[in-house]
C-alpha cells in the first residue's frame, strides 16, 4: 500500500515538474541552448502537445467546482430540455407538449440529470413534474432519496399539498423518510399554522423502522407552546425515548395559562 502511493506521489510530482518546465521555456526560451532557437515561434511541437498533455491530466485531487456537482456529464439533449422546461414553465399548454414531444425521448440517466439539475437550480415546481413523469417509467424503482429532496424543497418553500401528495405518494411505497425529511415537513407545518398535520407526520415517524432523532421531537416542543395538550403528548414521548435529556418549559404565564 505504501509502495503504490509512493508511486502516484512519485508520478504527479513528475508531471507537475515537468508542466512548469516546458512552461517557463515556452515563456522565456534560453537563447544559449543549443535545443531552443531565439524565436518562440520555433519551439518543437512535440514539447507544445506534452505541455498541454500534462496540463490537461494533471490533477491534485481536489473538487473542481461545478464540475464536481456531475455538470460535465449532462448531455446536450437534457440542456436542451431544462431549457425548455424553463421556458414554458409559465404556459401548461405548452408546457405539457414540450414534455411529450421532447422529455418523454429521454434516456433513464438524462431524465435524471435533468432532475437533479432543476433541483440545484431550485425550480422545485419543474423537479416535481420531472419526477412525475420519472415515476411512470418503466425503468422506476421506489428510491426514498427522490422523494427527499424535492419534499424537503417544497417544505421550505411553504407548498405543503404538493409535499403530501409526494409523501402519500412515498409512504404507498412502503418508503420511510430520514429525521431531516422528518423534521422540514413538521417545521413546514409549523409554519404554516396547522399543528394537527404536524402532529400527523409525528405520529408517522414513530412508526418509522428507524430509531427516532432529538431534533424532530425539539422542534415540535417548541412549535406547540401555544397549544400545552399536544405538546404534552410529545414531551411524554420525547421523557420515555430520551429519558437522559432535558427539555426547557419557559414559565406558564407567557402564554397567559394561568
Amino acid at each position: 500500500m505504501a509502495t503504490a502511493i509512493s508511486a502516484i506521489i512519485k508520478s504527479r510530482m513528475l508531471k507537475m515538474s515537468s508542466l512548469l518546465l516546458l512552461r517557463n521555456l515556452i515563456k522565456k526560451p534560453n537563447l544559449t541552448s543549443p535545443v531552443f532557437s531565439p524565436s518562440p515561434s520555433k519551439i518543437s511541437n512535440k514539447a507544445l502537445n506534452l505541455c498541454d498533455f500534462l496540463a490537461r491530466n494533471y490533477h491534485d485531487g481536489r473538487p473542481r467546482g461545478s464540475l464536481w456537482r456531475g455538470k460535465k456529464l449532462i448531455g446536450k439533449e437534457a440542456i436542451f430540455v431544462i431549457l425548455g422546461l424553463k421556458r414554458f414553465k409559465d404556459d401548461d399548454e405548452k408546457l405539457g407538449k414540450f414534455i411529450k414531444s421532447h422529455v418523454l425521448r429521454l434516456l433513464k440517466m438524462d431524465m435524471v440529470a435533468v432532475l437533479n439539475e432543476l433541483e440545484r437550480q431550485e425550480e422545485v415546481s419543474l423537479a416535481v413534474k420531472m419526477f412525475w413523469v420519472i415515476k411512470k417509467q418503466d425503468w422506476y424503482r421506489p428510491d426514498v432519496y427522490l422523494y427527499k429532496d424535492l419534499i424537503i424543497a417544497l417544505a421550505k418553500s411553504k407548498k405543503m399539498d404538493e409535499a403530501m401528495l409526494l409523501w402519500d405518494s412515498m409512504r404507498k411505497e412502503n418508503l420511510y423518510p430520514d429525521s431531516q425529511t422528518y423534521t422540514e415537513v413538521i417545521r413546514g407545518f409549523l409554519r404554516n399554522g396547522s399543528p394537527a398535520d404536524a402532529m400527523n407526520i409525528f405520529e408517522d415517524m414513530k412508526q418509522s423502522p428507524d430509531p427516532p432523532e432529538e431534533l424532530p421531537f425539539r422542534i415540535l416542543l417548541k412549535g406547540l407552546l401555544p397549544h400545552p395538550l399536544l405538546r404534552n403528548k410529545v414531551k411524554q414521548d420525547f421523557e420515555e425515548i430520551f429519558p437522559d435529556q432535558r427539555i426547557y418549559d419557559p414559565p406558564e404565564e407567557i402564554f397567559g395559562l394561568r
